[in-house]
């Protein structure tokens, strides 16, 4: 027998506080060559969206795993996510099929998760003012585990349209674990910006969204949206000048337009280090107070698996899930 796990099961088994310390220990495992893991396949879909073939495999915790994600943007119009996802579970010593489960939510709350690992290593400690460019479930994810590793007093939101910012604005001042914390819609990315310890990128844009003039000296600045090899969120210049964290160094060369664009355009875009090295204490964090640093998100298999692994123990220990025949 094995469980089938819904969205609604995965949400109960899995609060952010613990994915975050799950996260900081799959990227040191990765970056210590403890996973077997290679860079994701990508099946396009016509012209209208893709889906990935994402495995892993690894020791400790002893699973194997895959994530079948597609990204459809016009999904919004359907009324569907962009993003939807299937973890399948595997036994790792059998290679017996442990579990099925919802990966829609665990995408979501590991990505931002992983990028709250990044701040916890890469942000100033006194970091207090976040800026958020994009309104969808990234920025509410994002807020959620950002506060959890920062002491934010001030969040800013922007995306083109007025009634999603304001409407993030709002809802992430309800449910985050912040006391104290304002969150306010800008009328344009500058001012949003501009000042801010923090940025976060999480769009579905393919060019940049902000000037490398608004970034200053000492900013932690995350990026998530652009996932493919002719998309970019930063500017060339931003890329240049900054301190480059990535999660992997063999997929970032594939995938990470931001980076193989700055290239492109003649910028020396070098990768000090990734992020899972970091975590594991073979390469440095911060290094300067005035330092701009930019950790470039891509999402790995392992992100997933140790997740869904997670989901899968507290299932058994609860009685959670449904059974099924394999």
């Amino acid at each position: 027998m094995a469980l089938l796990l819904t969205e609604h099961d995965v949400k109960q088994l899995l609060p952010m506080a613990d994915l975050i310390d799950a996260m900081e220990r799959a990227l040191s495992l990765f970056s210590t060559g403890q996973v077997n893991q290679p860079v994701r396949s990508i099946v396009e879909l016509g012209a209208h969206g893709f889906f990935g073939v994402m495995p892993a495999a690894l020791a400790s915790p002893a699973t194997a795993g895959m994530k079948l994600v597609t990204v459809v943007p016009g999904n919004h119009a359907r009324g569907l996510p962009s993003h939807l996802a299937t973890i399948v579970l595997l036994n790792h010593e059998t290679g017996a099929l442990e579990a099925i489960l919802d990966g829609r939510y665990i995408t979501e709350a590991r990505t931002a998760a992983v990028s709250a690992v990044s701040a916890r290593h890469l942000a100033r400690r006194d970091a207090r003012t976040v800026a958020i460019i994009g309104a969808g479930v990234q920025a509410r994810s994002h807020a959620d585990a950002l506060a959890r590793v920062l002491d934010i007093k001030e969040l800013r939101i922007w995306s083109p349209t007025a009634a999603h910012r304001e409407a993030a604005a709002r809802e992430i001042e309800e449910m985050t674990p912040a006391p104290g914390l304002k969150s306010r819609p800008t009328a344009t990315a500058q001012a949003a910006v501009e000042g801010a310890d923090v940025v976060v990128l999480v769009t579905s844009a393919t060019t940049p969204v902000i000037e490398d003039a608004w970034i200053a000296p000492g900013t932690h600045v995350i990026g998530v949206g652009a996932c493919r090899p002719n998309q970019r969120e930063m500017p060339a210049a931003l890329v240049g000048r900054a301190r480059l964290i990535v999660d992997s160094l063999a997929a970032a060369m594939k995938e990470a337009g931001d980076i193989l664009l700055a290239r492109q355009d003649g910028v020396d875009a070098t990768i000090s280090a990734e992020l899972g090295e970091i975590c594991a204490g073979v390469a440095a964090g911060r290094t300067g107070a005035d330092d701009v640093t930019i950790f470039k998100s891509l999402g790995l298999a392992v992100e997933d698996v140790v997740a869904a692994h997670l989901v899968f123990e507290r299932a058994k220990a609860s009685g959670a899930g449904a059974a099924i025949a394999v």
